[in-house]
C-alpha cells in the first residue's frame, strides 16, 4: 500500500500507533478504521492518538463490533484465517472505557453492516448508535 500511495504523490510517514512520529496538538482528526484489532496496545494507541491531536480535536474509531454477527463469525474463525489470526476482537464495551482512559469524552456512536456480508445486495444506510449494526464508527473529543 506505501508503494501504491507514494505512486500516486501521497507523502508516506512509517510508525505504529502506539508511537506516531507527529508532534503534540498538530492534528484536528485522527483516522483509525479497521485497524484496533491489529494494534499491540490499545490505551497506548489512544494516548497517543490524544496527544498528536488539536484541543477540541476527534479521533474517528471504525471497527468490526467482537459482539455482533460478523465480530462472532471473525472470532469463530480467526484461528484458520492467514488474516484475522493475529487479531483481537473489540466491543465498543471494551472500547469505550479504554478512550475515555486516555482523556476523550463527548462519545458519539454511528452503526452500519446489518446483515450478514454475503446477504448484503445493495448500499445499507447508517444509524445512529450501536448494538444493532457489526461496524460500529466512535467519535469521541479531546
Amino acid at each position: 500500500m506505501r508503494e501504491i500511495a507514494q505512486k500516486k504523490g501521497v507523502e508516506v510517514v512509517g510508525g505504529v500507533t502506539e508511537a506516531i512520529p507527529f508532534s503534540d496538538s498538530a492534528f484536528d482528526f485522527a483516522l483509525m478504521v479497521t485497524i484496533i484489532c491489529f494494534v499491540d496496545d490499545l490505551q497506548a494507541s489512544f494516548k497517543e492518538a490524544y496527544r498528536i491531536l488539536k484541543p477540541g480535536g476527534c479521533p474517528i474509531i471504525g471497527f468490526i463490533d467482537r459482539g455482533s454477527p460478523i465480530g462472532q463469525s471473525y472470532e469463530r474463525y480467526k484461528e484458520n484465517h492467514v488474516f484475522y489470526r493475529a487479531a483481537t476482537f473489540y466491543s465498543v464495551a471494551d472500547v469505550v472505557p479504554i478512550l475515555k482512559k486516555a482523556g476523550f469524552g463527548d462519545l458519539a456512536f454511528s452503526q452500519t453492516i446489518f446483515k450478514n456480508l454475503s446477504d448484503i445486495d445493495r448500499l445499507e444506510l447508517v444509524k445512529s448508535g450501536y448494538g444493532e449494526g457489526s461496524f460500529v464508527v466512535i467519535k469521541a473529543i479531546k
